[in-house]
């Protein structure tokens, strides 16, 4: 019986780069294979200095449909927004 290999997700950080960017997937046997497998097709040009790779089945993603929810700005919570202290004169740029 043939096995399926697992699916993982590629991130690189470029050379100018300070995050790692999703550049793709590709099916690997392990952590070891997937590395390997994603230099060679995502770094053919030397364009990254640092390989991630996750197996898709570990990612867990927030629902379209809880948007509203998820992402609400939270006006009603008072105490994240610090209007209601008097500053001092001699306090600038804040």
């Amino acid at each position: 019986m043939k096995k399926n290999w697992p699916l993982w997700e590629v991130f690189i950080r470029s050379k100018n780069g300070l995050s790692h960017k999703h550049v793709g997937s590709l099916h690997a046997a392990d952590a070891e294979m997937a590395i390997e497998n994603a230099r060679d097709v995502y770094t053919r040009r030397s364009e990254g200095i640092s390989i991630w790779v996750v197996e898709s089945g570990n990612i867990t993603a927030s629902s379209p449909n809880q948007t509203d929810a998820l992402f609400d700005p939270a006006n009603d919570k008072v105490y994240r927004h610090p209007t209601f202290y008097d500053l001092p004169d001699e306090v600038k740029h804040i």
